[in-house]
């Protein structure tokens, strides 16, 4: 299903690499505007060709990489690979260690009714739009999309284990996250790695609407030739992939923050879910997170003075008069954006993607805080949605309601570049490639 391809990835020179944490930036759609003005004051930080800006920022991005590969900043790796990407993390409040593995290559681009990449969300055109008018002007994918596949024999791992043991940079990230890269050349494990994807889909994790400019670019690239040209490098899409089976991929809610409300009552609120929920005061709003954990169609509700375990009432799953398949009917954020937003609150469920008193908060300490303090009204505090919710959904060929996830952590921008000129890519097998025999234990 899945066909993957090596790349010859334009790179950091290795002069730069000691301080590379200076040169690498968040991903476009979650870096803030503090952090950008700070990255924009680095002039060969990563920031400038991800979110250029200027009276004609494409453009200006475009010149910059020019300047950058003829000055050697960025150079051009001899030979086509995958790179081995690791991410050592833990998370807050507590000691555990994990560990994110994964690799980057090039991923043929499919359309959404092929069923071999599924989405979980929907995307937005402005941000699509933007994504296309960068890939256009610099020729280059500037970061991997993040993407998914199963295997429980967990066989890549061994072999991106076995890379490891040479890594070509050890970082840390904005953060706090350990960002270490290597690479894999030989041949026979590369054939290897398209071998176990091949007959695989790839779940989008983060990136839909950088995956879904690629396809608007394809589209105008075969309008411009007039016809097709199967093996272009417009066809294929840079992906940083991982094992759904790994324990190192976690999934954090995203709590909802509730602002701006007119005529806003909390009593009247509270009255309103009685309905629907079996509802318990608690004294102490920052023990919510763990007392709904792993608790179905569960959640937190935090007023001002007050806050509450809300929990649906069993009869009540039936009343949900969303015409969802029942994938999606039984989502915890279904129930909570059903019965507690639009029957509770008022925010009928068309209206509540584009609302502007629903914002969107990962942190759960900051979700106390902001409603301490009246920037928000009130806080709804979810539990991380499992991966098999997210398989189930997307086999359905359904997406999540908006905002459901928030995979952590985020990949990094400035390790590899993917180009799009044919003469820098690569689409078929090498003999320069040394080939040996592939490690058959893990380490």
């Amino acid at each position: 299903m899945a066909k993957i391809l090596p790349l010859r990835a334009w790179r950091y020179r290795s002069e730069l690499i000691p301080r590379l944490e200076s040169l690498t930036s968040p991903l476009f759609d979650v870096v803030s505007e503090k952090q950008r003005q700070r990255l924009y004051q680095e002039p060969y930080n990563s920031i400038h060709l991800s979110v250029p800006r200027g009276e004609h920022p494409h453009q200006q991005a475009a010149q910059t990489l020019a300047t950058w590969q003829q000055e050697g900043v960025l150079q051009l790796d001899p030979l086509p690979a995958l790179y081995v990407y690791y991410q050592h993390f833990s998370l807050p409040g507590s000691d555990q260690q994990y560990v994110r593995k994964g690799f980057i290559g090039n991923l043929r681009l499919y359309d959404w009714d092929e069923n071999v990449v599924l989405r979980h969300e929907n995307t937005i055109p402005g941000a699509v739009d933007d994504r296309v008018a960068l890939l256009e002007h610099l020729q280059m994918h500037v970061s991997p999309t993040h993407g998914l596949y199963t295997d429980p024999t967990f066989e890549l791992e061994r072999y991106m284990d076995e890379s490891m043991a040479a890594p070509l940079l050890d970082t840390e990230d904005y953060q706090g996250v350990r960002d270490v890269l290597s690479v894999i050349h030989d041949l026979r494990i590369i054939r290897r790695f398209q071998e176990v994807l091949r007959d695989k889909p790839v779940i989008l994790a983060d990136g839909h609407h950088r995956y879904e400019g690629s396809l608007a670019y394809r589209h105008h690239q075969r309008h411009v030739l007039g016809h097709d040209d199967p093996e272009a490098p417009w066809n294929y899409h840079l992906m940083y992939l991982t094992n759904t089976e790994n324990g190192g991929l976690r999934i954090l809610p995203a709590h909802r923050l509730l602002v701006d409300l007119p005529d806003f009552a909390p009593e009247a609120l509270l009255a309103r879910l009685q309905p629907y929920f079996t509802m318990r005061e608690v004294a102490n709003p920052y023990d919510l997170n763990e007392i709904i954990v792993g608790k179905p169609w569960t959640f937190g509700l935090i007023l001002r003075d007050q806050a509450y375990k809300i929990q649906l009432k069993p009869d009540q799953l039936d009343r949900l008069a969303w015409k969802f398949p029942e994938e999606i009917r039984r989502l915890d954020l279904t129930v909570l954006h059903y019965f507690a937003i639009e029957k509770g609150l008022g925010i009928p469920g068309k209206e509540q993607r584009r609302s502007p008193h629903i914002r969107f908060e990962r942190n759960f300490a900051e979700c106390v805080s902001q409603v301490a303090q009246g920037t928000a009204q009130l806080a709804l505090i979810t539990n991380e949605v499992p991966m098999q919710d997210i398989k189930r959904v997307t086999g359905s060929g359904y997406t999540l309601p908006q905002k459901s996830t928030y995979f952590y952590p985020k990949v990094i921008c400035g390790f590899v570049f993917s180009s799009l000129k044919k003469n820098e890519f690569t689409t078929e097998d090498h003999s320069c490639f040394p080939v040996a025999a592939p490690p058959t234990t893990a380490r």
